[in-house]
């Protein structure tokens, strides 16, 4: 099968290139093809909104593809490692993912993530006051990594000290996200598969220190957590515990580093938000559109679908690129241009339908105080570096740091 296009991507696909620049590789994607086959990598790599807006919705395109996951990795060496990945919410379908999400959203209601405004901004305070008489302070380092990982090591009620550890493990285990599968080499799945079984053991650790603590904490809530008589076995416990502490640090940092350099790469855009605070939040969803944290998701086809004109078939994999849906020109005027003022109806940085993240009003919460203390804290706030680099994680795109100054 070959998509009708003489556009030859294959070769910058999931590539070094791509992961630095990866918006030049979607609007030559988008503009020629954003239905596009890559016989490469045997998969679907939708581009468009539409397209990806269709994807997203359409319940025949699965989410539950831990045992596809298993099969390319062409070893019965990790079956522990992928059944552990098939309890994750994020990779089931209704009725079982209606069932993961409702026992687990009750901590994320609007009322709990509001009550907890006071708290963060005081942590934020407190990151900003170790590095105010510096001159000068790693973003990611010192605030980006740092806040959300805080915040949701102590939702889940384990000691934010072991952040820094349980970020190692998170790296590792999260390779299976990071790229097309048939990337992914034997030892980071080996590694994977022992840092899930260390964060395993973490987490039933925790657990039974809780009766002692008397801390209302996340995991005790979704330990008890019952709906229709329906609770979580202890697997589904632990692999939804990691998938909210991944979740949790790792979208928030790339929001508010990579959010940031782009403020930072528009000094006009930095000028207008200093002068207009009370633009902050539009402009975090600005943001989220121009350069969000997260790249791509995919899905399975259980069905044949079509979208874009072209037949999905059933068994086939599918890439859908947010990041590259959010610039798509048919919906976002000038979209290559940040733009803090823009009225975004919508954009799909953090998914769409049954999927959406559950965790997207307490991210903004995060990013919208993290803003405004900067802005208001950091006078004459510029870049130390002409030069940024990516993390390995071509999907969860973050900076290793973001050295600025200030003063």
């Amino acid at each position: 099968m070959r998509s009708d296009t003489s556009l030859d991507v294959d070769k910058l696909l999931f590539t070094e290139e791509m992961r630095n620049d990866p918006h030049s590789i979607y609007r030559r994607l988008r503009s020629t093809d954003p239905v596009y086959w890559s016989e490469k990598f045997n998969a679907w790599i939708l581009t468009g909104f539409d397209a990806v807006v269709a994807g997203l919705n359409d319940l025949r395109l699965s989410s539950d593809r831990s045992a596809w996951f298993r099969k390319m990795a062409h070893s019965d060496e990790f079956d522990p490692f992928f059944s552990f990945l098939s309890k994750r919410m994020l990779l089931t379908d209704p009725p079982n993912h209606t069932r993961l999400r409702g026992l687990v959203s009750k901590a994320f209601t609007p009322h709990i993530v509001e009550s907890m405004r006071g708290h963060i901004q005081q942590l934020v305070d407190q990151f900003l006051d170790k590095v105010a008489g510096k001159g000068s302070f790693d973003v990611v380092h010192d605030l980006a990594f740092p806040l959300p990982a805080t915040v949701i090591t102590e939702m889940l009620g384990v000691p934010s000290g072991d952040k820094e550890q349980l970020k190692s493990w998170s790296d590792d285990f999260i390779v299976f996200f990071s790229t097309h599968p048939a990337n992914i080499r034997i030892e980071q799945y080996r590694r994977a598969q022992e840092s899930m079984r260390a964060m395993t053991a973490y987490f039933r650790a925790a657990i039974g220190r809780i009766p002692t603590t008397g801390r209302d904490c996340l995991l005790k809530l979704m330990e008890d957590a019952e709906e229709n008589g329906s609770r979580l076995s202890e697997e589904e416990l632990f692999a939804n515990a990691n998938l909210l502490l991944i979740a949790g640090h790792e979208t928030t940092m790339g929001l508010i580093s990579k959010g940031l350099l782009a403020l930072l790469r528009h000094p006009d855009q930095l000028e207008k938000l200093k002068a207009a605070p009370a633009l902050i939040p539009g402009a975090i969803e600005e943001m989220l559109r121009y350069d969000g944290p997260v790249q791509f998701t995919n899905r399975l086809a259980h069905d044949d679908v079509e979208i874009g004109g072209k037949m999905i078939r059933r068994d086939q994999f599918v890439f859908l690129f947010l990041a590259a849906a959010n610039r798509d020109p048919a919906h976002f005027a000038d979209p290559d241009r940040l733009d803090i003022t823009r009225v975004i109806h919508k954009h799909v940085a953090f998914g769409l339908g049954h999927h959406f993240c559950l965790g997207a009003p307490l991210a903004r919460l995060e990013a919208q105080i993290a803003f405004s203390t900067m802005l208001r804290r950091l006078p004459n706030l510029r870049l130390a570096t002409d030069r940024v680099e990516y993390g390995d994680n071509f999907n969860l795109q973050s900076l290793k740091s973001l050295p600025v100054k200030f003063g």
